[in-house]
Order: structure tokens, then C-alpha cells, then sequence
């Protein structure tokens, strides 16, 4: 049984090498990273047809998403558009303000499906925090303040971040013990009890 992987879905302008995102990937081995063809122009149903696409090419597993910015709508409209993905669980940092692009109307207003986690920032020039944590509510999502951390790049000091690492290890574990428990045999849940 392989553990989930790593899926990054970054936001406007791709992340840099020194960006968080990038930090994260080089630490999970069978990472993959989506790769937008037009990284300056945020087109929300071409964004989530190329996470879609890179998972199909990708094969069969299971994915811990890990986005930031634009990334985050990508990734709701995939979910929205795919009830049935491959997602363990979702990060989402730092979300862009969908109103600023006009797809707020695109994007689910329920549950995504998914366990994760929203990070927002009370200094995030792309949405301010009670509506991210508003959105984060409305998708079902847990959802964290960071405070006073501006957009959670590189430009705002987040290159290696390791919270983020500890996040993706701990639910990679959860899915881990969930597949043991759904494919355990009879002979092994005589010993649970």
C-alpha cells in the first residue's frame, strides 16, 4: 500500500524556487507539480481541467493537494467538477479573492468533499481573512489565521515552511491507516478487538 502522494497546485505566476511550494515538493519523493500553460493569465475552468489532466496522466493513486493563491480556486472548481477525485486532502494557503477574477459564481458554495485545512493571513493582499475563513467554512475546511504574514510566499519570508511539511506527513499517515482499515481481513480485525 503506497502512500498518498503529493499533488502542488501554485498560483498566479507559478512558485519560484524559493517558495514554500516549491521547499515542500522537493521533500516528497513522486511529488508532481501542476503546470499551467499561461502561468499570467487565470482562466478558472482551464486551471481546473489541467489539474484534471495532470492527474489523469499521472495514473492511478491518491493525492495530498497542497495549493496556494489562484491555485486554491483551480483546485475548488476541480473538486466541484469531480466529486470523485483522487483527494485525500487538501491545504489550501493563502486563497486568492475570488471576486477580484468574477468566478465566485463558478466555485462550489458547499463542502468540498475533502478533509483539509485553509490558511489565511490577516495582511493577504489578495483576500482579507474573515472572507477567507468565510470561504474556508463554506467548503468545510478547517481553517487557521497566521496573522500578520502578508500573501505566505516568498516575498513575505515563507520559503521552507515546515509547518506545511508536518501537515502533509500527518495526513498522508491518516490515509495510510484508513486503507489499512478498509482493506484489512477478517483474520486482522479479530485482533482489534
Amino acid at each position: 500500500m503506497s502512500a498518498a502522494r503529493l499533488l502542488i497546485v501554485p498560483g498566479l505566476h507559478d512558485s519560484g524556487p524559493g517558495h514554500w511550494q516549491s521547499w515542500l515538493q522537493s521533500r516528497h519523493r513522486g511529488a508532481l507539480r501542476v503546470r499551467q500553460a499561461d502561468w499570467d493569465d487565470p482562466q478558472l475552468e482551464r486551471w481546473a481541467d489541467t489539474i484534471a489532466a495532470t492527474l489523469r496522466q499521472a495514473g492511478p493513486a491518491r493525492w495530498i493537494v497542497a495549493a496556494h493563491s489562484f491555485g486554491c480556486l483551480a483546485l475548488a472548481r476541480y473538486l466541484a467538477r469531480h466529486p470523485d477525485a483522487p483527494i485525500a486532502a487538501a491545504l489550501l494557503v493563502a486563497p486568492a479573492d475570488p471576486d477580484k477574477f468574477g468566478v465566485a459564481p463558478l466555485l462550489p458554495q458547499h463542502a468540498l468533499g475533502v478533509p483539509g485545512l485553509l490558511v489565511a493571513s490577516d495582511t493577504d493582499p489578495w483576500m482579507s481573512a474573515p472572507r477567507a475563513l468565510e470561504w474556508g467554512q463554506r467548503w468545510g475546511l478547517s481553517t487557521f489565521n497566521l496573522g500578520d504574514v502578508g500573501h505566505i510566499n516568498i516575498e513575505s519570508g515563507f520559503g521552507p515552511w515546515p509547518f506545511a511539511g508536518r501537515w502533509v506527513h500527518a495526513m498522508q499517515q491518516r490515509q495510510a491507516r484508513q486503507a489499512r482499515i478498509r482493506h484489512a481481513t477478517p483474520r486482522e480485525w479479530r485482533f482489534a478487538t
